[in-house]
Order: structure tokens, then sequence, then C-alpha cells
């Protein structure tokens, strides 16, 4: 198996070969365990966004990821591939806008909480 950045890139790469639209990285280091990398992306139709969930699938198991799965199955505007290490999210556009991950999750996230 890869370490996660080879496989972000891989993953990056059969996105961008495969039409995916505005591809976006997230760095979650320091602010999550749930991943190491977030990618999100759009596709331009259901029929799109269902290919390209299932050729991110297919890397994921082509490079070890045995436990991967795919959320949101009967959606027709969104995928979420769990890779592990990485979170691949595929949106149609309008709900990619409407969720804004790529706002939530690149904002620093404060160690401390001030009390007042």
């Amino acid at each position: 198996m890869d370490k996660p950045v080879d496989l972000k890139n891989k993953i990056i790469k059969k996105l961008d070969s495969n039409k995916a639209l505005d591809i976006v990285t997230i760095d979650l280091e320091g602010k999550s365990s749930i991943a190491d990398y977030m990618i999100i992306a759009s596709g331009t139709s259901s029929r799109h966004i269902q290919a390209l969930s299932e050729q991110v699938f297919e890397e994921l198991k082509n490079n070890g990821i045995v436990n991967c799965k795919i959320e949101g199955k009967d959606s027709s505007d969104w995928k979420l591939v769990d890779g592990i290490d990485l979170i691949i999210h595929i949106f149609n556009p309008e709900k990619r806008k409407f969720y804004e991950l790529e706002k939530i999750w690149s904002e620093l996230i404060p160690k401390e909480r001030v009390l007042i």
C-alpha cells in the first residue's frame, strides 16, 4: 500500500483523467482524525458522478485499500468514497456550492477555546 500522499496523488490523477471538475485537496492534519486528506470534486451529471465514484473506488482497491466503500449510492448528486486515509466527495456543482465543504474544512481550527 502506498503512503497517503502518494495515493492522494493517484486519486487526483484518476479524477482529472476522467474529467472531474474543480478538484480540491484539503490536508486534514491537525483538523480531524477521520482521514489524512479530503478530496472534493464535481461531476457534470448523475452518471458522471456515479462513474467517478466507481473509478475512485477501484483505484483505492487496486492500491490495497480493501475496506473502502461508497456512501450515497442512492443519491444522484453526491457520493462519498471512504478510502480510510482519504475521503473523496464527488458532487454536482449546485450541491457542492450549498454544502461549502472547502470553506468549512479549509478554515483554521483553534487549538484552544477562550472562555468568557
